[in-house]
């Protein structure tokens, strides 16, 4: 009868306290737990065998029980405009995307969280192809760390991602448990040392979870608003159904309370033809974010196979922005990057083999969102 190999630990996604437990039922110190941080975020050394700084007979252990394993890279695409992107496999078949937008002063790092999404936004091409899971923590924090590897080995530079954004594929409140420790890994100065200013969580509006991010891990948030008043933001964004957007609002006065008076919340609103860009409703946006220190990125929308939207006209979303400007809502349009290789905001899709049918509707998964 053949054995069945053991299942190893894959160590990539833990953040201090998680290996700081594994360690420990190892019967090892907790101080093992920042040494292997180092050599896997900082050093990116995979194989126990290279981590010198562990006693031989803990790296045989080690690699009895354990393993370093990033997702696999199956493809890249490079834009005209310096935007790159990687398709991603994923175990059991699922693949992911995620983008690289290098800027003058910073380079940012798009991260995905789930393969597809559950949230069915109507001007989404990832919406299209609805949720087949969530991403482990290994998974998504395995972004950053080929990624990094991999401009490392070009540039030089360990800091050419300098700002991360979970603004890929997926809800990232949605996947809770696994992108928490992912935040933290981000912030943690044993891995990568990012400022909470530099790594922003963008959702769609999980109120519950919104709460416990702020308690749990206070990153820059950013919010899919897309419209000023329920009527539409439920057709828009469905979960608006679920969490109305009083409610929503509310939560982002909370979330920024007693912060530094610098801390903001970044409101994405894509611009659709004839749809949600009127001066009518550039003025309910006005009205909608007092008493919310607030910046608004007016979103140029990305056209993909079926869609029935249009982006607006140019005039249209610098009118739109001008009445932001005028009642002093800070406001800038986002430059499209990566539009030609499918990167750009709203047309990550991936290739995910044995696409699951859409059984988790949006109630079902704003209720498990705090699991």
């Amino acid at each position: 009868m053949n054995e069945q190999p053991a299942i190893r630990h894959n160590l990539m996604g833990l953040d201090q306290a998680g290996l700081e437990a594994f360690f420990l039922d190892l019967g090892e110190k907790r101080f093992r737990a920042r040494q292997l941080m180092q050599w896997i975020h900082q050093h990116g050394v995979l194989e126990f065998e290279e981590m010198t700084n562990l006693g031989k007979a803990l790296r045989t252990r080690l690699a009895e029980v354990a393993e370093v394993r990033p997702p696999r890279v199956v493809l890249r695409k490079h834009s005209r405009d310096g935007t790159r992107k990687w398709l991603l496999q994923l175990d059991g078949g699922g693949a992911v995307e995620t983008v690289f937008i290098p800027e003058t002063d910073r380079g940012t790092l798009c991260v995905s969280s789930q393969v597809g999404c559950a949230l069915d936004c109507s001007f989404c091409s990832t919406a299209q192809q609805g949720l087949s899971r969530n991403m482990t923590a290994a998974e998504i924090i395995g972004q950053l760390w080929l990624v990094r590897q991999e401009l490392l080995a070009e540039t030089g530079d360990p800091r050419a991602v300098s700002n991360v954004v979970l603004m890929g594929m997926g809800e990232p409140l949605l996947n809770f448990t696994q992108v928490l420790p992912c935040l933290r890994l981000m912030l943690d100065d044993y891995a990568y040392g990012l400022s909470r200013r530099r790594v922003t969580l963008s959702t769609a509006g999980v109120v519950p979870a919104m709460d416990r991010l702020r308690a749990e891990c206070d990153v820059a948030l950013a919010v899919s608003l897309h419209a000023p008043d329920d009527a539409l933001r439920d057709e828009l964004v469905p979960i608006n159904r679920k969490f109305p957007v009083a409610e929503l609002m509310d939560a982002c006065r909370r979330y920024v309370q007693g912060r530094n008076q610098k801390t903001h919340i970044t409101f994405e609103y894509v611009m659709l033809d004839g749809v949600n860009d009127q001066p009518a409703q550039a003025r309910a946006l006005v009205k909608l974010l007092q008493g919310v220190p607030a910046k608004v990125n007016l979103i140029p929308f990305n056209p993909f196979p079926g869609t029935a939207y249009r982006c607006s006209p140019p005039e249209v979303i610098g009118q739109f922005q001008d009445i932001l400007h005028h009642h002093g809502v800070r406001t800038i349009t986002r430059r499209t990057r990566g539009d030609d290789i499918d990167a750009a905001c709203g047309q990550l899709v991936g290739r995910v083999t044995g696409r699951a049918r859409r059984l988790r509707r949006v109630s079902d998964a704003a209720g498990v969102a705090t699991a």
